[in-house]
């Protein structure tokens, strides 16, 4: 027979550090692929797009209004167009509504980007925390 001890410690704070900055690089990572895929649904065209589909851009001005900005302090990631840049268009286009006083159908593009990177983003934190 043979006896074998161990010693384990653990460093509760490393732990907890190196999970937070998985994290947050992960949440990046997150970001970017979800600002991608939205911003890849919108097509540059003169004419409107049919309701329920991704909005049409004629000048590409509501494509690069889309940024992602990782906030650490929360450990989340705030995806969409940018209000500075297209005002409330994008809101306008996703879920409907006035602007500029027309009336804008439904031409959701961020919820259907979420849902073709839902199965993306799991994978995406894998072996996030490392020694």
């Amino acid at each position: 027979m043979i006896g074998v001890k161990v010693k384990t410690r653990m460093n509760g704070k490393r732990v907890v550090k190196a999970a937070r900055s998985g994290s947050i690089k992960s949440l990046g990572h997150a970001g970017g692929a979800l600002r991608m895929t939205a911003k890849r649904s919108i097509k540059r065209s003169k004419t409107e797009s049919p309701e329920g589909t991704p909005p049409h851009t004629r000048k590409g001005q509501l494509r690069r209004a889309i940024l992602y900005a990782v906030e650490k302090s929360k450990q989340s990631v705030v995806v969409g167009p940018d209000v500075s840049i297209v005002s409330t268009a994008g809101t306008a286009h996703e879920f409907g509504g006035r602007f500029r006083g027309e009336r804008y159908p439904k031409r959701p593009f961020m919820g259907p980007a979420l849902q073709k990177t839902k199965d993306r983003l799991l994978k995406m934190w894998a072996g996030s925390v490392r020694r």
